[in-house]
């Protein structure tokens, strides 16, 4: 069992659960997540870590709720228990030691953006981060990213920051010059415009594909991606991939795949049904 230290709601649908796991603090890396089972009969929820106190033991994660299994989740409260954390699983954040980052998070994949853009300072790059959300209200991790580098903000109404998409702000940096690479963790349809955005200035773009991760083993197929002319499972191949060889297109196909059995679970529960998801775009990041 993995306690829950504490409980921080950071959008209205967004939460942030601190659990101890002090096995999986020591040795986390950034791009990395785990398996939580929240209960005997609960489904396996993957989720990425956000972040990690090793002295405390305790691992950050933040979680969406949109469904039945997400929902029930983030109702825990510091002194409850999830019944079991697996992990860290994937393949850690490939960083670069040297230049410039920038570090694109829309909705809830901000709180992915996070582990990165510590790394990536620890070794001395300079980080730009551009976040988005539909209102201020919807911008998470805001001031964690400012004490890592220059932190741009992005929202629909203008209530925070600009007013725009990611990408505008984006193709402003680009244009300027001086990026060597660029990470970008959010909905599926916002990655896909980023990657468009950066090809031709030929800055290598690196995105993550937790969004379409079901169980975390590669035994569903739930995750498979083509990838340039190759088939991969984000779940073990990932989740991290080079955005400009993913099939975006196939990507977003197979994200309505299970549309249907959540809404049956969620008619189940007699809770309604959130099917938009990561798969739909998150206001504010993209055009």
């Amino acid at each position: 069992m993995h306690k829950v230290l504490a409980r921080q709601q950071l959008s209205p649908n967004v939460t942030r659960l601190d659990l101890l796991a002090p096995r999986i603090a020591q040795i986390r890396r950034p791009g990395q997540f785990v398996i939580v089972v929240r209960a005997e009969d609960s489904e396996r929820i993957p989720l990425t870590i956000a972040d990690a106190d090793p002295a405390a033991g305790s691992i950050a994660l933040v979680i969406q709720a949109v469904g039945k299994s997400t929902r029930e989740l983030v109702t825990l409260q510091p002194g409850d228990s999830v019944q079991s954390i697996a992990g860290p699983l994937g393949h850690p954040t490939e960083l670069i030691d040297s230049g410039r980052a920038l570090c694109i998070g829309g909705g809830v994949g901000t709180a992915v953006v996070h582990p990165i853009a510590q790394g990536l300072h620890q070794r001395g790059v300079r980080v730009t981060s551009v976040i988005g959300g539909r209102s201020r209200d919807w911008v998470i991790f805001e001031n964690e990213l400012r004490r890592l580098g220059e932190v741009i903000v992005c929202t629909d109404d203008g209530s925070h920051g600009r007013k725009g998409f990611v990408t505008d702000a984006a193709k402003e940096i680009l244009t300027a010059g001086g990026v060597n690479i660029v990470y970008a963790v959010g909905p599926v349809p916002m990655m896909r415009a980023v990657a468009n955005l950066t090809r031709p200035f030929g800055v290598r773009t690196i995105v993550s594909l937790n969004p379409v991760m079901i169980d975390g083993t590669g035994m569903c197929g739930g995750c498979r991606v083509s990838v340039g002319d190759q088939t991969r499972f984000a779940c073990v191949d990932g989740p991290e991939f080079d955005g400009h060889q993913v099939n975006f297109e196939e990507l977003m196909d197979r994200l309505s795949t299970y549309r249907e059995f959540e809404q049956q679970s969620a008619a189940l529960a007699d809770e309604p049904a959130h099917v938009c998801q990561i798969g739909q775009p998150a206001r504010g990041t993209t055009p």
